[in-house]
């Protein structure tokens, strides 16, 4: 448990940790390439941990050395059988995407997680990389962790997603790199576009056009790079210094890549003073962000929206209490199957605050603004709604108390003593 007072003020400059969806796809691009690749600024959180056990266990050489990861893979088809079960731990994202590389290895292995990540949609990957010729079983009828996943050689084939999903997309064509012919994702709207910017950039026999993707298999070359700063994190300050009355941040070298952004977006819409100056590009955005107190108006998203800011609903939920009139996020029922339901957890805690907030089936509607109070809180077990509800108890009157805090180490395990450097009393 954490007892959290409200800030008198907010302010500094800060560097928050590496992208963690970036940090997941290098080391399993890298673990597929020939030789070492290096990288700096990778994530810190348990689930990218997670990735790096996993591909430890399937003879992929990982050190560190000094601020930089060395992985030494061997190729496409190098992955070795492991001794024991593979744990995922909470990561759905190493759960999903391994699932579609080991799916065309040479070897058999079992993918299992923690209670949280073995209640969560597998079937969504495992039926399109059947239609490759992949071998998987899982519980429920294929539906669950723990998968076995008998390695076989896989064939390309043109796939509708059902749904938005950067992690369905990138199962299909990780898979894709190692099967026969082409392979062809089409999704019904944008999704986080990080696995195509890697293919582009390292040269592969990659297409995009629209909503369509196209991979034929590509060897892969290792390669160096330094991870910008994870958006999803910096947006819990971002979010902090729009809403505090007393609050100057600047958050150095984050990702800006506008299929992430959707959430800065969103604020800028309601009003919010913030700014932007781009440092770097290739293979993605990134720059500096610049956040002054604002007088937010309540906004309607939109279903298309939705995926951009998927990860941030949750923390927007907060804004919207402290914004004016009303907000309606609908289209999300995505939110339901993630770490924790994420729409009633938000919902019920936000009350707790005196909120005014309703949950819908897809979203939850808001009305603000609000002066949240300090009460007793709890995370549900989820780092997204640990680390949101500490954006409100910052903001409410008198002590909260939050129970489930260290839930956060499983994407920002440095996320309260960076917090710590910007509050003053």
């Amino acid at each position: 448990m954490m007892r959290i007072f409200p800030a008198g003020k907010i302010s500094g400059t800060l560097h928050v940790p590496g992208d963690k969806s970036i940090s997941h796809r290098v080391l399993i691009l890298a673990s597929l390439a020939k030789g070492e690749s290096f990288f700096s600024g990778l994530s810190t959180g348990a689930d990218v941990q997670s990735t790096m056990n996993v591909l430890c266990r399937l003879g992929t050489k990982i050190e560190l050395d000094g601020e930089n990861i060395v992985v030494t893979g061997k190729g496409r088809f190098a992955y070795r059988e492991p001794k024991t079960v593979l744990d995922c731990g909470n990561s759905g994202t190493s759960a999903r995407l391994l699932t579609g590389v080991i799916a065309g290895q040479k070897c058999f292995a079992v993918l299992s997680g923690d209670e949280s990540l073995r209640s969560r949609p597998m079937k969504r990957v495992i039926a399109p990389l059947s239609e490759m010729g992949a071998r998987i079983w899982g519980r429920k009828k294929n539906a669950l962790l723990p998968l076995a996943i008998l390695g076989t050689s896989l064939h390309g084939i043109e796939y509708h997603t059902p749904t938005a999903s950067a992690q369905i997309k990138t199962a299909i064509l990780l898979a894709g790199l190692l099967a026969e012919g082409e392979t062809t994702v089409t999704e019904p709207a944008p999704s986080r576009d990080h696995t195509e910017r890697l293919f582009h950039w390292l040269g592969f026999s990659f297409t995009k056009q629209g909503l369509t993707s196209k991979i034929e298999p590509s060897n892969i070359p290792a390669f160096s790079m330094a991870v910008p700063g994870d958006f999803s994190s910096a947006a819990y300050f971002i979010a902090l210094g729009v809403l505090h009355k007393k609050s100057r941040l600047t958050l150095k070298s984050v990702n800006l890549n506008p299929t992430r952004t959707g959430f800065l977006q969103v604020l800028q819409r309601m009003g919010a003073d913030i700014r932007i100056e781009i440092t770097a590009e290739g293979p993605e955005p990134v720059g500096d962000v610049f956040v002054e107190p604002s007088a937010l108006q309540n906004v309607e998203l939109t279903a298309a929206e939705i995926p951009s800011l998927i990860d941030e609903l949750p923390l927007l939920a907060v804004v919207g209490t402290q914004a004016h009139g009303e907000m309606r996020v609908t289209g999300a029922k995505e939110l339901r199957v993630k770490e924790s339901d994420r729409i009633t957890g938000i919902v019920s805690q936000l009350k707790r605050m005196g909120a005014g907030i309703e949950e819908l089936p897809d979203g939850f509607v808001v009305e603000g603004p609000v002066k949240l109070r300090g009460s007793a809180l709890t995370s549900n077990q989820d780092h997204r709604i640990a680390m949101a509800l500490t954006v409100a108890a910052y903001l409410a009157g008198g002590e909260s108390k939050l129970f489930g805090e260290k839930w956060v180490t499983i994407s920002f395990p440095e996320f309260y003593r960076l917090l710590s450097q910007i509050s003053k009393e």
